[in-house]
C-alpha cells in the first residue's frame, strides 16, 4: 500500500503529495488503520505524519474524515459524496450505537477485500492476513553470523582484573573509534570476526586479555541496529524501495510489499546482492513444511525480484484445498496432490481428469493412480477429481417387526433366513404369513416379490438368495388394522382419546381420564358404540350405566367391557352451578361484588343487598352494563388454572422453606394447571355460534356500501329507570340479573354536555327551566354544517331520545341533569358538474316546449 509505505518508511514523498483520498477504497483505508496500529501509531499520529510528509491540507482533512467514518462504523466520505450527503453525515454523527460494517465483514470473511481468483491462489492469503506479521524479532541474542555495518551500535564490556565499558557506533567508513586505542575496522565483518579483531586491539592496553591464563575478559553485544534500504521489484502488490531493520529477512520485505500479485511467482523469488544472485526462495517450503528460518539477512541495496509465474495449474473437486498451484519443473501430480492437502473421503482416487491446452485446441487426458508420480503438469492444466458413487456395493436392509431392523452387509449366498437371524429374529407382533421383498433390477426399476416368512423359517419353502440393495419388509399385525382407541368426554379432568386395551371397563377409562369433576353426575353415563353390518338405519348403540364416585359400576351392563372406538360421555349434574358474580358501583352503602343467589334475582334485590342508595345517589342516572353474546369470557378450565395458580403462590409464602407435603402439593398443582390450560386452549380454538355471528356482522358491514366498518362491542349499556324499579320491585322495569352485570349508580349530576356541530362544545350547569335551545345557545349556537333535525340527547341512564318534527317544526327532547346533547354533521354532497347543469338545462327547455305545445 503506497500511502502506508510513504507514511511509515519516509519514502516516495512525491508520491504521497499526489495521493487522492477519494480514489482509495474503504478496504485500503481500513488496511492503513490496521497497519498503522501494528506499528504503534494511533489515528492522530498517522494524520500528522501524512501532513509532515507533504500531503496537501485538503487531502489530510479528507483522510481524517474517512478514518473517523470507518472508526465509527458510518458511511464513507466517498459514499456520502455520491449521495450528496452533508445532512446524512450529521445524522450518522447523532447515531448512538453505530454498527461497524467492517467488523461484520471481517467476522464472516477475513479476506473480504480479495477477489475470488486471489483467494484461490495458493499462498496469496499469507501476505494479506491481518492476524499474521513477519516483523523481525529484536529481542533475540545477536547472531554470530550477523554482518556489521554503518549505524550499528556496539556495546563492549571489559571485566575481570580490569573493568571498562564502551558504547560505540560504526562510522560510515566501517570503523569504530576506541579511546586510547584508535580506529578499529568492524564494518563488513561478522560478530565473531569483529570480536576477535576488537579483542586483539584492546589487548594493547589490557594485557590480561591475552595469554594462556587470562584474567581479563571481553563481551561484545549489539545495541541499536541499523536500517537497510531494499528494492522490491517485479510482480508485487506494492513494488518499491523499503526501509527495514537490518535483522529483516526476505519474508519481512515480501510482507511489507504485500507479497506477489496475481501474476507473481511464489516459488522463484530471487534475492540479488552486488549484482549477483544470492538466494532463490520458495514460499511453498514455508506453507507445506514450515521451513521459515533463513540465514539470509538483508543488507543495503539488496534487490528482491518476484518474476512472473512459469507454470500454474488448477485442481478441482473433493480435495482438502482447491485452488491454483504453481509447479516447478520436475514436479508431478503426486506433488500437486500434496500441495492440495490430499484427497477428502468423498474423492474417487483411482483416476483424475486433466484438461490441457495444446497449440491450437483443448485436450482431455485421464491420469490413473499408478501414474500420479510420473505425470508432469503443464502450465494451464485443470485437474478434476471425481466423487465416489452414491450407492452401496453390498447393502441389504430389513424393516418392520424385527428385534433389530436396519442395514446389513451382504455376504455371497446370503438368504432371507440369514438376514432375519442377523436382525435377531422376529418380534411377537410380526405378520408371518406374508412379507414384501423390494428388489432393484438391473435397469433400476423396482420389483416387488411376496415372501412367506413362516414357510422359509420352517424350511417348508426354499430360501430366497438376496441381491445388492434388496429391502425386506415384515409388517406388524397392527400395521394391517385400524389403531384401536376409546374416547371419553364431558365432566372428567382429562377428556380425550386413549389407547384401547382388552377387558377395559368404564371405570378404567375414567381412571385414565383423571377421575370425575365436581360437576359430574354418576346417574347418567352413556356409551356410544359403533354399529356394524346393520342396514336398518341405526347409527349407534347407546348403553346407559350408573357409576359412583368410587368408580363402582352398577346396572345390567356393569361388567361389560368396552369395545374399540367406544365413546363414553359423562354428563353434568343438573344441580351443579358455578358461582356467578355481579357488581354495584357508585352511590350505594355497600358497593362491590355480589354472588347471584337465585336464578330469578333482580336489580331491586341487588340494591337491597348493597344497603340501598345513599343520600348522594342520583337514581335517574343509574345504568346497567351487561355483557352481550360477543363477550369472550374465560372457560371453566382457564378459570380453574388461574385459581390454582393463586393457590400455589400462597403456599408457605411467609416461610423460609416448604414442608414435604407442600412440595408434593405444589408439583400436583403444576400438573393440573398445565392440563387445565391445554383443555381451555382446545375449547377456545373451536369456533362457537357467537364467533360465527360476530364474523357475519363484520362481513355484512364491509359488503354494504356506505356502512363502513362495524365496531363489535362485548358489553353494552342498558337504560334503566331505577326510581321505578325501587318503587315497584319485581315489576316490568325490574330486570333479572345475569353474570357480569354492573349496576352503576352515579352521584347527583348538575351539568349538561354539548357535543358535535356547535360553535363551542362545552359543558354547562343544569337549570331546571332551561330547554334544548337554551343549552345550544350556551355553546354558541349551531354551526353551518349542523343537521338540527337529527339532533339527539343521551341521558345519564343510557336512554336516547331524538328530535321529532311536526309541520316542519323541530320538537327537541327535554333535558335532564347529566344529559349529553349531540348535534350531527350534514352529509357532504358533491357539487353538480358542468355536464350535469347542461343536462338539467336541456331537460327544462324540453319541458317548456312540451308544455307550450300542449297549451296551444
Amino acid at each position: 500500500m503506497a500511502l502506508f509505505s510513504a507514511l511509515v518508511f519516509g519514502q516516495s514523498l512525491q508520491e504521497i503529495q499526489h495521493v487522492k483520498i477519494d480514489n482509495l477504497s474503504d478496504a485500503q483505508i481500513e488496511q492503513l488503520i490496521k497497519r498503522g496500529e501494528s506499528q504503534g501509531l494511533n489515528q492522530q499520529q498517522m494524520i500528522n505524519m501524512a501532513a509532515e510528509r507533504g500531503m496537501p491540507g485538503s487531502e489530510v482533512a479528507k483522510l481524517r474524515q474517512r478514518i473517523n467514518s470507518l472508526q465509527s462504523g458510518g458511511i464513507s466520505g466517498q459514499q456520502l459524496q455520491n449521495r450528496g450527503g452533508g445532512n446524512q453525515l450529521r445524522q450518522l454523527q447523532r447515531t448512538e450505537n453505530p454498527v461497524d460494517l467492517f467488523d461484520s465483514l471481517r467476522k464472516s470473511d477475513p479476506y473480504y477485500d480479495l477477489t475470488p481468483k486471489q483467494k484461490s491462489i495458493f499462498g496469496y492469503k499469507l501476505f494479506h492476513s491481518r492476524e499474521l506479521t513477519f516483523n523481525p524479532s529484536l529481542n533475540i541474542p545477536t547472531p554470530q553470523g550477523y554482518v556489521l555495518g554503518a549505524g550499528d551500535q556496539l556495546l563492549i564490556d571489559v571485566y575481570g582484573a580490569s573493568q571498562q565499558s564502551y558504547d560505540l557506533t560504526i562510522n560510515p567508513d566501517g570503523s569504530i573509534f576506541v579511546p586510547n586505542v584508535g580506529p578499529i575496522q568492524a564494518g563488513g565483518s561478522s560478530i565473531s570476526a569483529a570480536t576477535v579483531r576488537i579483542k586483539a586491539a584492546l589487548s594493547r592496553i589490557y594485557a590480561g586479555l591475552e595469554g594462556s591464563n587470562p584474567n581479563t575478559f571481553l563481551d561484545l553485544r549489539l545495541g541499536n541496529i541499523r536500517t537497510v534500504s531494499v528494492s522490491m521489484v517485479g510482480e508485487l502488490v506494492r513494488p518499491g524501495t523499503y526501509t527495514l531493520p537490518s535483522f529483516a529477512s526476505p519474508f519481512n520485505a515480501l510482507f511489507a510489499a504485500g507479497g506477489p500479485n496475481e501474476n507473481g511467482s511464489f516459488r522463484h523469488i530471487q534475492v540479488y546482492r552486488d549484482n549477483k544472485l544470492l538466494k532463490e526462495i520458495d514460499v511453498y517450503d514455508f506453507l507445506t513444511r514450515g521451513e521459515f528460518t533463513s540465514t539470509v539477512y538483508l543488507q543495503d541495496n539488496d534487490v528482491i525480484i518476484v518474476p512472473p509465474i512459469r507454470s500454474r495449474v488448477e485442481i478441482q473437486g473433493p480435495v482438502r484445498r482447491e485452488g491454483l498451484f504453481e509447479m516447478k519443473a520436475g514436479e508431478t501430480v503426486e506433488h500437486l496432490i500434496q500441495f492440495a492437502g490430499g484427497f477428502t473421503s468423498q474423492a474417487f482416487t483411482d483416476r483424475m481428469t486433466v484438461t490441457r491446452m495444446t497449440g491450437d485446441e483443448m485436450r482431455v487426458e485421464d491420469v490413473v493412480a499408478e501414474h500420479f508420480d510420473t505425470f508432469f503438469p503443464q502450465d494451464g492444466d485443470t485437474y478434476r477429481v471425481g466423487e465416489i458413487l452414491n450407492r452401496f456395493e453390498n447393502r441389504v436392509q430389513v424393516t418392520g417387526a424385527l428385534m433389530r431392523p436396519g442395514t446389513f452387509a451382504l455376504i455371497e449366498g446370503m438368504g432371507i433366513r440369514d438376514l432375519v437371524s442377523k436382525a435377531q429374529g422376529l418380534r411377537e407382533d410380526a405378520f408371518v404369513n406374508r412379507a414384501t421383498l423390494y428388489r432393484t433390477k438391473g435397469d433400476f426399476s423396482l420389483e416387488i416379490l411376496p415372501v412367506d416368512i413362516q414357510a422359509i423359517l420352517n424350511d417348508a419353502q426354499e430360501d430366497i438368495v438376496l441381491r445388492r440393495e434388496d429391502v425386506l419388509h415384515i409388517p406388524s399385525i397392527y400395521d394391517l388394522r385400524e389403531e384401536y382407541y376409546v374416547k371419553i368426554s364431558g365432566e372428567v379432568n382429562r377428556p380425550g382419546a386413549f389407547a384401547f386395551g382388552e377387558n377395559m371397563t368404564v371405570a378404567d377409562l375414567v381412571l385414565k381420564a383423571g377421575g370425575f369433576k365436581e360437576s359430574a353426575t354418576a346417574a347418567n353415563i352413556e356409551i356410544a358404540r359403533r354399529v356394524k353390518d346393520d342396514t336398518s338405519g341405526k347409527l349407534a348403540e347407546i348403553i346407559h350405566l350408573e357409576i359412583d364416585k368410587d368408580l363402582k359400576v352398577t346396572g345390567t351392563d356393569a361388567l361389560e367391557a368396552l369395545k374399540p372406538f367406544d365413546h363414553v360421555i359423562i354428563r353434568r349434574s343438573p344441580g351443579f352451578q358455578r358461582e356467578q358474580l355481579v357488581r354495584v358501583d357508585g352511590e350505594a352503602f355497600f358497593p362491590g361484588e355480589y354472588a347471584i343467589a337465585r336464578a330469578d334475582e333482580r336489580i331491586s334485590d341487588l340494591v337491597n343487598r348493597a344497603g340501598g342508595l345513599n343520600p348522594y345517589a342520583y337514581p335517574k342516572g343509574a345504568t346497567l352494563i351487561r355483557r352481550n353474546e360477543f363477550y369472550s369470557d374465560l372457560s371453566e378450565d382457564e378459570l380453574k388454572a388461574a385459581t390454582l395458580t393463586k393457590v400455589k403462590a400462597n403456599i408457605s409464602r411467609d416461610s423460609l422453606d416448604r414442608t414435604e407435603s407442600e412440595k408434593i402439593l405444589s408439583a400436583r398443582i403444576d400438573q393440573k394447571i398445565e392440563e387445565s390450560i391445554r383443555s381451555g386452549e382446545a375449547a377456545r380454538d373451536a369456533m362457537n355460534t357467537e364467533d360465527f355471528r360476530q364474523q357475519s356482522i363484520i362481513d355484512l358491514g364491509e359488503a354494504q356500501e356506505g356502512v363502513g366498518e362495524i365496531q363489535i362491542r362485548d358489553t353494552e349499556l342498558i337504560g334503566i329507570n331505577l326510581e321505578a324499579i325501587l318503587a315497584n320491585p319485581y315489576g316490568p322495569e325490574d330486570l333479572i340479573l345475569r353474570e357480569g352485570d354492573v349496576l352503576s349508580i352515579p352521584r347527583e349530576l348538575q351539568t349538561v354536555r354539548m357535543r358535535g356541530e356547535v360553535l363551542y362544545p362545552t359543558s354547562a350547569r343544569y337549570r331546571v327551566h332551561s330547554g334544548f335551545k337554551d343549552y345550544i345557545s350556551r355553546a354558541g349556537g349551531f354551526t353551518e354544517k349542523s343537521r338540527r333535525g337529527r339532533s339527539y340527547v343521551v341521558y345519564a341512564n343510557g336512554d336516547v331520545q331524538r328530535t321529532k318534527k311536526f309541520l316542519f317544526i323541530n320538537s327537541y327532547p327535554p333535558i335532564e341533569p347529566g344529559a349529553e346533547i349531540i348535534v350531527p354533521t350534514k352529509p357532504e354532497r358533491e357539487p353538480m358538474s358542468v355536464q350535469g347543469w347542461v343536462g338539467l338545462a336541456t331537460s327544462l327547455t324540453t319541458l317548456v316546449i312540451l308544455i307550450d305545445r300542449i297549451s296551444n
